[in-house]
């Protein structure tokens, strides 16, 4: 079927009933059809906040899978996949930003997928990309999942999201490898890390510095990493975290003293549960009328991954006010977790949100 014969709305019409995956491959025909999606889907386009390349599930795998999340499901665009095996069968060749690179269509899930030897790795996700930063636009958030220890492209527009397990999703006991990896590569977008160390990483640390954070600590070191955490989102998950940690914590912030940037952080005790009265009647936490409905607080998540786009709501009528800036952070405990989230309202504010 030739698109040029038919009216521009009925061409526009067609672009736009056509998935995203197969849009993107239709791009590579001919110049003057890239043009027509590009300017045919600027709304579709706009649409887009982010893209992830999501590593392969080692060792079942060798296949990244490229995808828009959260639409409201993920959207597969393309895989890719290092072939070891030279062979032609079922391939042909595009031509992906300036690289000749192998495609084929999947036949389970009929997205087209590109294959490059191991060797060409670096150059074949560094023109995949331009390519999507011309097709897509900059203007898109690009996120890269891989483990550190994996090659990491360090590509204009990428954000590096990055798991740190020492093998078999074990605990990291000697932090100064990770120490060291972090001090020569830019800071994160994500972390996600499960330690088994007495001292946490420098206050200095590019570690504090990644927007988002998931960690698992097994020994008392997340009021050390809360002083310390300039990003915007934490998930910690604490085999231990006594009433005065949490206590001190929420006087450190409302004091301005730390996480200046923080939007939401959830704590998950796996022990010392059952704290609520001791952390919510501490001094300084306020109270929305109990026959009052509080505002919920609820974030896009930094980390496009998985199933759920937004961060927990929390519906509290406890909160407490940072005195710098009189910004408002709701709390809650629910049996053995720990919210608190952070609004861009000032007290005066945030009240007349209360119904």
């Amino acid at each position: 079927m030739k698109l040029s014969i038919f009216p521009c709305l009925v061409q526009k019409e067609i672009l736009e009933n056509m998935k995203i995956s197969n849009l993107f491959l239709l791009s590579f025909v001919s110049k003057n059809i890239k043009k027509l999606i590009k300017s045919s889907q600027i709304t579709r386009f706009n649409s887009i906040s982010h893209i992830v390349y999501d590593a392969p599930e080692r060792p079942v795998t060798d296949s990244w899978s490229v995808y828009i999340p959260f639409m409201p499901k993920s959207d597969n665009i393309m895989e890719f996949t290092e072939r070891r095996e030279e062979t032609e069968d079922d391939y042909f060749q595009l031509n992906v930003a300036g690289k000749i690179m192998d495609f084929r269509l999947s036949n389970q899930y009929q997205y087209p997928e590109a294959y490059f030897h191991p060797s060409e790795k670096e150059s074949a996700i560094e023109s995949i990309h331009n390519y999507f930063l011309d097709f897509f636009g900059e203007t898109v958030e690009y996120q890269y999942v891989e483990h550190y220890k994996e090659f990491i492209p360090h590509l204009p527009k990428l954000s590096l999201c990055l798991s740190f397990w020492p093998g078999n999703l074990g605990r990291i006991i000697n932090i100064q490898p990770i120490e060291e990896y972090l001090a020569s590569s830019p800071a994160l977008k994500q972390i996600c890390m499960s330690l088994q160390s007495q001292q946490l990483f420098r206050p200095e640390s590019k570690f504090y510095q990644a927007e988002s954070i998931s960690l698992t600590l097994y020994t008392r070191t997340a009021h050390d990493f809360l002083r310390h955490f300039q990003g915007r989102q934490a998930f910690l998950r604490c085999d231990e975290y006594d009433v005065s940690s949490f206590i001190g914590f929420m006087n450190r912030w409302k004091s301005g003293q730390e996480c200046g940037k923080l939007e939401y952080l959830k704590i998950k005790l796996m022990r010392n549960r059952g704290v609520q009265n001791q952390i919510l009647n501490a001094n300084g936490v306020k109270y929305i009328d109990e026959s009052r409905t509080p505002p919920t607080h609820t974030l896009p998540v930094v980390y496009k991954y998985g199933d759920f786009p937004n961060t927990a709501p929390i519906i509290s009528h406890a909160y407490v006010v940072r005195k710098t800036d009189n910004r408002v952070a709701s709390v809650a405990i629910n049996r053995d977790r720990f919210y608190f989230g952070v609004w861009n309202e000032t007290e005066e504010e945030f009240l007349k949100l209360v119904t």
